[in-house]
């Protein structure tokens, strides 16, 4: 039994901030936050970030932190809520698969913000970044999978995450970071229907994830206290949020050997990763047999939980939903040759081709595959054609995860795809070099369509 989760991830969090960092890990490190704005630009010229930042306009606070989505620098709180919430609105943010979980956008949104505010440095920053992955992504391992029968874990360990970075940030020792993560147990929340359900709360989750992890390492770094049993005691979060008082064994295992920000997925993909084994699936089908849409009667998936219970959905009204339809980015794969940004513009959601294609496409939770996750991603795909002919596959791997992982140049590709939509291509490459290399951190950029308060 391990002794004290919560005090051995505190010690492994404040090692970051003093012992050597190797450019493999720094080098990953940069690849996250390419990643997390890759992600971010999107959601700030579109989605719920730009109504909440009107709503919050009179409460930014004093501060140098920079909410990218209004433009305007102020309190640490105010520009993680707001950039975290546009981070994870495009659905094309950062995934820990052995955790189900996706650390970059409450976790860097909380991080870029407090290290705005305090002057820190690029590598105080990406430290921190570090740190907060390697407690979340390990906790994330540690509840999986019973915790996200009810609970969105980006909402919930992302907090924790949060904090951790927050509580580096404000200079903490391992003491201040272990009250930090029993702090920000008590702030996470965030629970599954509001993430399967109807509604653009989503997003928020990140968002809220990144303010309360904020407010939780502040307050010890003030001396505020919490119990340091607060992860695995029989009142505890994980018994609270999962079958058990947490499987340590397995989110501690490896720790001080391998660190979780140097085995992150990067989505291929602009939709929930519980679709990417199909639509990775699909792509090899057609690559070795040739057929197209018109071809296809029918689509059987065999997948895990989630393959079924989030991502069954026949039901499409929004690009939200969608991006959550197995049904809908299979036959939108078939039609445009690939699920990204143009597969959810408002023409493409009511194309009647897509839409009458959806109900050819069936979806099975299989026990075997079942049993494999969180740490292996499967799908088998039954594809019968109109001729008569059935194809099989089994889909091993997704694209983007740390066996087949996205190489640089592809991870790059999916920077300027994104980010150009939004910034000028000058400001694009002003931030990709910001990021990649040694030098200050990210100020305001140029995002067009910005809503602000006056507006």
């Amino acid at each position: 039994m391990i002794a004290n989760p919560l005090t051995i991830l505190a010690a492994a969090a404040v090692d970051w901030t003093t012992c050597p960092l190797t450019a493999e890990v720094e080098h990953h490190a940069r690849r996250s936050v390419l990643d997390w704005f890759a992600a971010l630009i999107p959601g700030c010229a579109n989605g719920p970030a730009l109504m909440l930042a009107a709503a919050m306009a009179s409460e930014r606070g004093k501060g140098c932190a920079v909410s990218y989505v209004d433009g305007g620098t102020g309190a640490p709180r105010h520009a993680a809520m707001l950039n975290g919430t546009a981070s994870h609105t495009a659905e094309f943010d950062d995934i820990f698969r052995d955790g189900g979980y996706h650390p970059g956008s409450p976790t860097i949104s909380a991080a870029l913000a407090v290290a705005q505010d305090v002057g820190a440095t690029q590598e105080q920053f990406l430290r921190a970044v570090i740190g907060g992955f390697e407690v979340g992504c390990r906790i994330a391992m540690a509840l999986q999978p019973s915790h996200y029968r009810n609970w969105h874990i980006t909402a919930t360990v992302g907090t924790i995450s949060a904090a951790v970075s927050t509580a580096m940030l404000m200079g903490g020792t391992a003491e201040t970071i272990a009250h930090a993560i029993a702090i920000a147990t008590s702030f996470a929340g965030g629970h599954q229907e509001n993430l399967q359900g109807e509604g653009v709360t989503k997003p928020m989750h990140s968002g809220h994830a990144a303010d309360a992890g904020v407010l939780a390492g502040l307050a010890a770094a003030a001396g505020i206290t919490g119990s340091l049993n607060s992860l695995h005691a029989p009142h505890g979060y994980a018994a609270a949020t999962s079958d058990c008082t947490g499987n340590w064994d397995v989110g501690l295992e490896g720790l001080g050997d391998w660190t979780p920000i140097t085995r992150m997925t990067f989505k291929n993909h602009g939709c929930c990763g519980h679709i990417f084994p199909t639509l990775d699936g699909l792509i090899v089908m057609q690559g070795q047999h040739g057929f197209s849409r018109q071809d296809v009667k029918s689509i059987t998936v065999r997948g895990y939980g989630p393959t079924k219970s989030i991502c069954d959905r026949l039901h499409v009204e929004s690009a939200r939903d969608a991006r959550f339809s197995l049904q809908y980015c299979s036959a939108a794969l078939l039609m445009l040759g690939g699920v990204r940004r143009a597969a959810f513009t408002p023409e493409v959601l009511v194309n009647q081709e897509i839409r009458a294609f959806m109900p050819r496409v069936m979806v099975i939770e299989d026990p075997e595959i079942a049993a494999l996750y969180p740490r292996r991603r499967q799908a088998r795909l039954r594809v019968e054609l109109n001729d008569g002919m059935v194809l099989e596959h089994h889909q091993e791997t997704r694209k983007g995860d740390p066996n087949d992982p996205l190489t640089d140049a592809e991870l790059i590709a999916k920077f300027d795809e994104l980010v150009t939509t939004v910034l000028d291509e000058i400001s694009c490459e002003a931030l990709k070099a910001m990021i990649l290399k040694p030098g200050p951190l990210p100020d305001v950029l140029p995002i067009k369509n910005r809503l602000t308060a006056a507006d």
